[in-house]
């Protein structure tokens, strides 16, 4: 019952830490506009490029990195003491994907959020730290090159999850003793392509949004063909 407790601590830590709606802040801060009446209405920071430019974009995209990682960090810190070594890894793959859902339907939003790809890689970060690099360059590449958010978060879902799998598989612990993170890390991913199905559903069709450099080569080629 004791144990019950603490995952419903860590439960609590994650998803509050993941409700934080930087991307509305930093959007009303800057264009005195509400995001969610912006493109996709949701609150990560590629509709915070899209609503007030790059730079509240990549602000956006970093603190919802920094609350995924933040629900980790007061986890272990609170339950490290409290629960066994056993028990401690599925508290914080808890905290984790709870700060998706935080993200993704946050108490502070009305139950509205973004896709959760940013609290994503911050928890996995928090637990192995070149996963952040990693998604920069993901991210970046992607979003540089076919410009289609959805696709990139996508990609950098699965490849978290497939992170976990190679550390446990390879021996190097601490994610050699347990199973779940790569549990933690698929349902996550689960939760990613739930809140992105309208771009699923464009991706399927064939006309999904596309922002950054794509965005404008498509527009610029649009102007000179009228």
């Amino acid at each position: 019952m004791i144990s019950v407790f603490y995952f419903l601590v860590a439960a609590l830590i994650g998803y509050l830490c993941g409700a934080i709606p930087f991307g509305y802040l930093y959007v009303r801060l800057v264009k005195g506009v509400d995001i969610r009446t912006v493109g996709s209405g949701r609150t990560g920071g590629t509709n915070s490029l899209r609503a007030a430019g790059l730079g509240v974009g990549l602000a956006t995209s970093f603190s919802d990195v920094g609350k995924g990682a933040l629900g980790i960090i007061l986890s272990r810190w609170l339950l490290a003491n409290q629960l066994s070594a056993d028990l401690l890894p599925w508290a914080l793959a808890l905290a984790g994907v709870m700060s998706v859902i935080g993200h993704n339907w946050s108490v502070f939003m009305g139950w509205r959020g973004g896709a959760g790809t940013g609290p994503n890689v911050g928890w996995g970060t928090a637990l192995w730290w070149p996963m952040l690099p990693i998604a920069i360059v993901v991210m970046s590449g992607m979003l540089l090159g076919i410009g289609m958010a959805s696709v990139a978060s996508l990609t950098m879902g699965a490849l978290i999850a497939i992170a976990f799998f190679v550390l446990y598989v390879a021996g190097i612990p601490p994610f050699d003793a347990s199973l779940a993170y790569i549990v933690g890390g698929l349902v996550a991913f689960v939760i990613v392509a739930w809140a992105l199905r309208p771009n699923i559903k464009r991706l399927l069709e064939g006309n999904e949004r596309v922002v950054g450099p794509r965005a404008r080569r498509l527009k610029r080629k649009q102007e000179a063909q009228n």
